[in-house]
């Protein structure tokens, strides 16, 4: 009785601190953590300590899941380069600065202990990055801070197991790259396995509450194997997530998809507000673990931010160098546009003049001439590459950018549940333990504290032509739904509109999803005309059919 009164208290927190976030103006994740901090505090609370398996393998697959499948594929793939970077090299490169830190100010303390705890704090989180997305923030950034925090625990916690192993000298660099390449290769298999079985068996579901059900599933159906196998079950699930998200508008019905939205939303705000509310309420059996081994806490406190400092400068000079590249990236795409229109413009001028299958000058007179598929295939690379280009120099990145993405790059639970997963042999474990929540929490109520803020101060005056853009996109998209909805009723001349409505969304959505494949308009200008497709479609669903319409 006692865990249940627990649980449904926990709830009501959750609930009204989500609630009470917007009127605050306080991010909800930064009220639970104060509340839990200060609950831990009170004399007939008793220690809490959460099983990091709870955490690790409970609790962060199907949240990273359910973010995976919400993120455009589109944004992910255009912005793989920079996301790759900050969670693969920028997560080694913090570990060993860190670790290289703690070793130096820590008495006793191994060089791989301490790279250890550095994997530990290294990984920003995939929930305190739900923080950013409340603040109007680039897309860009938007996107390459999810991308970074849905793949940089798998490489924090290979080199976090890397490290302990290396405290025993049993594992050699190239077996350290070899096990991480192995982990990533099975995780990314599994994942896409488990992504197109989840499409296919859903598909032939009728029932939406039960299709919601069988996708509660998904994330552990690809974490689980995938954590047997020794490989990363987070990523196994956000690769689950992506081929769900990819392919739901395709396959699944709206009503699905209408309901797994739904109930997604309910799962990530008690999860993500469970997980806050925890990490505050284990302050104080942290601090008094450590108290009992006489380690400092006012110690700990000065190296957590001293870490935390290093963790934003580590950063900092990581980022110029991305953004340099990204800049080269786009001077590249500058001079490819050129060759790219011109290709494009060939093979549109073959159209209009009914050449379609003039395609000699693709192979400059060479023998055989390609085929129709693989003359396709070069156009949808054509078109996609110039909608990437035009993405590119529509949407540079500059400084100011790189100043959020910098201050956004929040630590959060990973970093604690990762901390409690040492041996319990590990020397000063209390110690580094507690460092690893201050990190954290500092992280979090610093941070993410005064991220507004510094958003405001960045953020480039160029909300009008964003608009401008957004609503000129629209404006596009309405015209093609129109032009797609006009030439279905041409192919049904003596028939009610109305009558053929269903086929009318179906051809609409296709031109969309098509849209969407190319990159042509933005990932939010046609997420918002597929649900009010979706909605449109439902509509026509409850009142029995398209005559009453």
């Amino acid at each position: 009785m006692t865990a249940l009164v627990i649980a449904v208290a926990g709830l009501l927190v959750v609930a009204g601190a989500t609630a009470l976030a917007p009127r605050l103006r306080i991010a909800a994740p930064l009220i639970l953590v104060l509340l839990g901090i200060g609950v831990s505090f009170l004399p007939f609370v008793p220690a809490v300590e959460i099983d990091p398996e709870w955490i690790l393998a409970g609790v962060l697959p199907p949240l990273l899941y359910s973010a995976s499948v919400s993120m455009p594929s589109m944004n992910f793939r255009r912005e793989f380069p920079p996301i790759a970077s900050l969670s693969v090299v920028l997560v080694v490169l913090s570990a060993v600065g860190l670790g290289a830190f703690f070793h130096w100010v820590i008495p006793g303390l191994d060089l791989w202990w301490g790279i250890a705890l550095g994997a530990i704090i290294s990984p920003t989180d995939a929930v305190a990055t739900s923080i950013v997305k409340k603040l109007g923030v680039s897309g860009r950034v938007v996107s390459v801070l999810e991308g970074e925090s849905l793949l940089n625990d798998a490489t924090a916690l290979v080199m976090l197991r890397t490290a302990v192993a290396a405290t025993a000298a049993s594992i050699s660099f190239w077996g350290a790259f070899g096990q991480f390449l192995y982990s990533v290769a099975i995780a990314v298999a599994l994942g896409i396995l488990v992504g197109q079985l989840n499409l296919l068996l859903r598909a032939r579901v009728t029932d939406a509450t039960v299709n919601t059900v069988l996708s509660f599933t998904v994330p552990f159906l690809a974490s689980v194997p995938a954590e047997l196998l020794e490989a990363s079950g987070l990523v196994a699930a956000v690769i689950a997530g992506l081929v769900t998200g990819y392919g739901a508008a395709r396959k699944l019905p709206p009503r699905h998809r209408l309901s797994d939205n739904q109930n997604w939303r309910v799962i990530e705000m008690v999860l993500e507000g469970a997980i806050f509310l925890v990490m505050g309420l284990e302050l104080a059996g942290l601090l008094a673990d450590v108290e009992a081994e006489h380690a400092g806490i006012g110690r700990a406190a000065v190296i957590a931010a001293c870490a935390l400092a290093l963790t934003v400068l580590i950063r900092a000079v990581w980022t110029v160098p991305l953004l340099l590249g990204l800049r080269r990236r786009a001077r590249r795409s500058v001079r490819l546009k050129p060759r790219l229109d011109a290709l494009q413009e060939r093979f549109d001028k073959n159209d209009a003049d009914g050449d379609a299958a003039d395609t000699e000058w693709l192979t400059r007179g060479q023998r055989p001439a390609p085929s129709p598929v693989r003359v396709e295939r070069f156009r949808t690379r054509i078109r996609r590459g110039l909608a990437d280009i035009d993405y590119l120099l529509a949407r540079p990145m500059g400084w100011r950018d790189g100043g959020i993405l910098i201050w956004a790059g929040m630590r959060g639970a990973v970093t604690l549940a990762a901390a409690q997963t040492l041996p319990e042999d590990t020397p000063q474990r209390p110690f580094l333990v507690l460092i690893a929540f201050m990190v954290a929490t500092g992280s979090l109520l610093v941070q993410g504290g005064t991220l507004g803020w510094v958003v405001g101060r960045l953020r480039q005056d160029a909300d009008a032509d964003s608009r401008a853009e957004t609503d000129r996109q629209r404006g596009e998209v309405v015209d093609l739904l129109r032009r797609v909805a006009g030439d279905v009723q041409a192919e049904h001349p003596d028939v009610d509109i109305r009558t053929v409505w269903t086929t009318v969304l179906d051809a609409q959505r296709a031109a969309l999803l098509d849209a969407r494949d190319d990159g042509i308009y933005d990932a939010e200008v046609l997420r918002s005309a597929l649900l009010s497709l979706d909605a449109d479609q439902i509509s026509i669903e409850l009142r029995g059919g398209g005559e009453d319409f």
